[in-house]
């Protein structure tokens, strides 16, 4: 293996742990307890016709040495504003999201307090300090180890599952109706793997990994490099909706909206169908899905709103990252102390926003990779750009199809 692709890796394993969290803990598990292997149909489907759009990040990236986000500003400043709105307004929910789930399970997992937002402070000030102390590079090593983790537990987890299960699988595919089933499958795919916007986040991070190198990384490397963090999203995906269809489908629970109540339901049922001695790689396993994800968004998201900032206004605040993060670490909290109880109706949604919103991301990303600004050498082939096609038509006619039945 070549050492600049092994220099390269990093921003796919970032890219994973961003988007295995609520997506995959949360909606992958519900779907698989609600609807047991009915919904592999959304889960595939979606991971096929989202990938040539959250490939175009770390592409343009490697392709033109910048991010999808100056790219964007050359689309027309009109591209920029909207972004920075559409982003202002659903980082802080966002952030919000997986941070009480995350801090629902260390409250099982660590005991100490049942208090949701003293655990979210606890968690987002232990997040903060990894980003203040050791940047990038810290948080793109961390990233390893957590995926490591992650893998080892979640496969111990649906292993045990497997042997388990006396039930024959019943694997018809479901085609949801109604407006709640239909809410929550425009829900479950506007997280899964992640919301588009999150491409943006990828080339940020390319361009910060590059910054820790003496070469540019090539086209092929990172795209390869996004392979290996997209597939482990699928994997990741199809493991959880096993999990949820194995353990929870027809066993009577009704799940709750509040982030530790659903931590306790989901580790209490686990332990129950799968013995005691699951517990701990249960536990460990949906601790370390979300804490991936609160470190990167509270990463990513004030790395977004600084470059978007710089752009708009021509001007590059000497702290603005440190000044967006610290933003978004008291805005969660705010948000944590008085919407609480809310929390269930605030991730449904900026859940449905991110999938209304990503013809928008997916039309500006096919934009801008095969227009001018992205060398001839580095654009996508032709199989590329027909899956492209075939997938702004599918989150169009799915968002139309949404809009006109709820």
């Amino acid at each position: 293996m070549k050492k600049s692709f092994l220099q390269s890796l990093g921003p796919g394993l970032l890219f994973a742990g961003a988007a295995i969290g609520v997506s995959h803990l949360v909606q992958s598990t519900r779907a698989g307890a609600e609807f047991g292997f009915g919904l592999i149909w959304a889960l595939l489907l979606v991971h096929l016709f989202k990938y040539p759009f959250f490939q175009y990040g770390p592409r343009y990236a490697a392709a033109t040495g910048e991010t999808l986000l100056d790219g964007y500003s050359k689309l027309g400043k009109g591209v920029l504003i909207t972004y920075y709105i559409l982003n202002f307004a659903t980082m802080f929910t966002i952030q919000a999201a997986v941070t009480v789930v995350t801090a629902g399970l260390a409250s099982q997992l660590f005991g100490f307090t049942n208090d949701l937002v003293v655990w979210s402070a606890v968690l987002l000030t232990i997040s903060l300090l990894f980003l203040v102390v050791g940047k990038y590079s810290l948080l793109d090593n961390l990233m390893k180890f957590i995926i490591a983790i992650l893998t080892v537990s979640t496969i111990i987890a649906v292993s045990v599952a497997l042997f388990s299960s006396k039930e024959a699988f019943d694997v018809t595919q479901i085609i949801p109706s109604g407006t709640v089933e239909l809410t929550f499958l425009i829900a479950f795919l506007g997280w899964m793997p992640a919301p588009l916007d999150v491409s943006i986040w990828h080339s940020i991070w390319s361009i910060e990994k590059d910054k820790t190198k003496v070469m540019q990384t090539k086209v092929t490397d990172a795209v390869f490099d996004f392979n290996i963090g997209y597939i482990s999203t699928l994997f990741f995906g199809i493991c959880f909706l096993l999990l949820g269809a194995l353990v929870m489908y027809k066993s009577g629970e009704t799940f709750s909206d509040k982030g530790g109540v659903f931590a306790s339901q989901l580790i209490a049922l686990y332990t129950k169908n799968l013995g005691n001695f699951s517990y701990i790689f249960i536990a460990i396993a949906a601790f370390t899905t979300m804490f991936s994800t609160t470190i990167t968004t509270l990463d990513a998201s004030p790395r977004a709103m600084n470059r978007t900032t710089k752009l708009l206004f021509r001007k590059e605040l000497k702290y603005g990252y440190w000044f967006w993060i610290l933003f978004l670490f008291f805005g969660t909290l705010l948000i944590l102390k008085y919407y609480m109880n809310n929390m269930g109706v605030l991730i449904k949604t900026a859940t449905i926003l991110s999938f209304l919103t990503a013809p928008f991301y997916a039309i500006l990303n096919y934009k801008l990779i095969t227009g001018k600004h992205t060398p001839k050498e580095h654009q996508p082939g032709n199989y590329l750009k027909i899956l492209s096609a075939i997938g702004i038509l599918f989150l169009v006619g799915f968002s139309l199809w949404f809009l006109t039945n709820i």
